[in-house]
């Protein structure tokens, strides 16, 4: 285990590409062979852990401040794009040759999970099929997480997006939209967010969008985006939905 971030190869062709000055209070931990990281010379990394389970794996972090454990799997993918911001510990998991990509400008609240994998699979017993795949993990530009969300296999969220406090995501979620719940799911589109703190940017009064500057990711929510039609479809017509879905199941 490395406990320091610097320039490294060694004999199983695991790499550390990064030529900022040495960050103390690291761990990063190369299990398998052919792993690579890579770390934007000004990222600020506090007590971070990154571990390369298996072989193949790439982490990749932009100009950012990443606080938290990153676990790269068996050909996994893990980006982090710039202009990132964590205010406290995430945990981002990946297997299976999946992959976790998350854009620039996003802000991560604390206690924060991310997982392409449930880590253990789990089959139906009659067929032996497996009922847990990994999925991708994607996550836009502009993205707001606020605290204690999590983002399971499959989950996704488009530019301008905000997933509320202690929401759970599994699906995908459209652009400039607010999703929030156990599962999460949309309950406000056309959104947009900023920056500036409440009561540390000035004016301490914020009571609309002309006391702060705009970004770029102030648009529309893409009204054809499908995670968007159950939200407001009627209760009867869902109930049809999911019958029909769980026919095809027994069918299939």
């Amino acid at each position: 285990m490395l406990t320091e971030l610097k320039s490294y190869k060694d004999e199983r062709n695991n790499i550390i590409n990064y030529e900022g000055n040495i960050i103390s209070n690291m761990k990063i931990t190369f299990i398998g062979s052919n792993n690579t990281l890579n770390v934007h010379k000004n990222t600020k990394l506090k007590n971070s852990t990154f571990t390369f389970d298996c072989d193949n794996g790439t982490c990749t972090l932009g100009d950012n401040s990443f606080n938290g454990m990153v676990r790269v799997g068996q050909d996994c993918i893990v980006t982090i794009g710039d202009g990132v911001t964590f205010t406290g510990w995430t945990y981002i998991s990946t297997a299976e040759g999946s992959k976790v990509e998350i854009g620039d400008d996003c802000m991560f609240a604390s206690n924060i999970e991310i997982r392409s994998d449930d880590a253990h699979p789990f089959f139906d017993v009659d067929t032996g099929r497996r009922l847990n795949p990994t999925q991708d993990i994607i996550i836009g530009n502009h993205v707001w997480i606020a605290a204690k969300a999590v983002i399971l296999n499959g989950g996704s969220i488009g530019d301008g997006s905000i997933l509320g406090y202690g929401s759970i995501l599994k699906k995908k979620i459209p652009n400039n939209c607010v999703a929030v719940g156990l599962p999460a799911r949309v309950v406000k589109k056309n959104i947009a967010w900023e920056r500036p703190h409440l009561n540390l940017v000035k004016p301490y009064y914020k009571p609309n969008s002309s006391t702060i500057i705009k970004s770029a990711y102030w648009n529309l929510t893409d009204e054809s985006e499908p995670t968007l039609r159950p939200i407001s479809m009627p209760f009867n017509k869902r109930l049809y939905n999911a019958f029909k879905s769980l026919l095809k199941g027994k069918i299939s």
